[in-house]
């Protein structure tokens, strides 16, 4: 069964850190496209981050540009999203998604043959 689990998210202060990890299972995440997409309530996906399956380019949104970085490790088959200086517009809840056939990453995709469950990020002093 191919699926992508999110663990890592929590409460932080703004200014802090938190790492997110998406582990996958059924699949290899070296030879797909990855993608993390986040969800505030009564907004709209966003989609946040990408790493592109084909040639491991990264793709971030202007919006975490500078603050967020996005790593694979192969022999774990887990993706990371390392998240600093976090700020209360980050609040949301943040999903990993993957395409099983590698691509070059999309600017704000949002829509994977997978994603996970979500994890939920506040940031609030």
């Amino acid at each position: 069964q191919m699926q992508v689990v999110e663990s890592g998210g929590g409460l932080a202060q703004p200014g802090g850190s938190l790492r997110l990890s998406c582990a996958a299972s059924g699949f290899t995440l070296d030879y797909s496209t990855i993608g993390w997409f986040r969800q505030a309530p009564g907004k709209e996906r966003e989609g946040v981050s990408c790493i592109s399956g084909r040639d491991g380019s990264t793709y971030y949104a202007d919006s975490v540009k500078g603050r967020f970085t996005l790593s694979r490790d192969n022999a774990k088959n887990t993706v990371y999203l390392q998240m600093n200086n976090l700020k209360p517009e980050d609040t949301a809840v943040y999903y990993c998604a993957a395409d099983l056939i590698p691509h070059e990453c999309v600017v704000g995709q949002v829509d994977y043959d997978y994603r996970g469950q979500g994890t939920q990020v506040t940031v609030s002093s």
